[in-house]
């Protein structure tokens, strides 16, 4: 799944974005001042950043500054109460990829981020995507197999969307925790482990053929070969 970073001072407005981009399928982080923001997008891969302008000790053209200096590639949608023409003329001369003024309707921020993303070549996946009798449509959400409706949490759906992306692919406990799960994961923990093991109990245990593939000492594996 793709991974947002929200660079958000005000914390029921990042924790609000935050839990409506993880409805909406997405892993959501949230720095609440510019520095922290700057160091999780260096050290960690995003696919978009949210980044407000009023941020305490660094502000959002500062982050945008350094970020370009960095050589971040990270694309930006600014997100802020600064409506000028002068500050949106502003943020865009800066490199950022859109900008957005509060208040704002999440349905148009979703959008675009959808329309961001795609711009930048990161939305390549189909909206259905099929395997062995398993279907998963994406922007339903919703899960079938042989023609049976299986009922996953939002963390099952995001960890099979991920599995049928990189069919056949072998993929390792940490690589999951860091597409699936966001920077509150606990690695020393064996909740990818159990996730897995709860979404094969709804995915392949009622069916004769197995689709998901213990990979031992490595990670999972998902295809239709035994």
């Amino acid at each position: 799944m793709q991974r947002i970073l929200i660079i958000e001072d005000e914390p029921k407005a990042g924790e609000y974005m935050r839990s409506g981009l993880t409805e909406a399928g997405y892993v959501a982080d949230v720095a609440t001042d510019g520095i922290t923001g700057l160091h999780l997008a260096r050290e960690f891969q995003f696919d978009l950043i949210l980044l407000d302008v009023m941020l305490p000790d660094m502000d959002g053209w500062q982050v945008m500054a350094a970020l370009k200096n960095h050589d971040v590639p990270t694309p930006v949608l600014f997100l802020t109460a600064r409506g000028t023409l002068e500050d949106r003329l502003k943020g865009l001369a800066s490199g950022a990829e859109d900008y957005l003024v509060k208040p704002f309707s999440f349905a148009e921020l979703l959008a675009r981020i959808r329309i961001v993303l795609r711009r930048g070549g990161r939305e390549p996946q189909p909206d259905l995507l099929e395997l062995a009798g398993l279907r998963m449509d994406v922007p339903k959400r919703r899960v079938e197999r042989d023609g049976v409706r299986l009922a996953l949490t939002n963390k099952e759906f995001n960890l099979l969307h991920l599995f049928l992306t990189h069919r056949g692919q072998v993929l390792s406990r940490t690589l999951i925790a860091s597409r699936v799960w966001d920077m509150n994961f606990d690695s020393d923990t064996n909740v990818v482990d159990v996730a897995v093991r709860r979404l094969r109990q709804k995915i392949d245990e009622p069916f004769s053929r197995r689709l998901l593939h213990t990979v031992h000492g490595v990670g999972y594996r998902c295809d239709d070969e035994a």
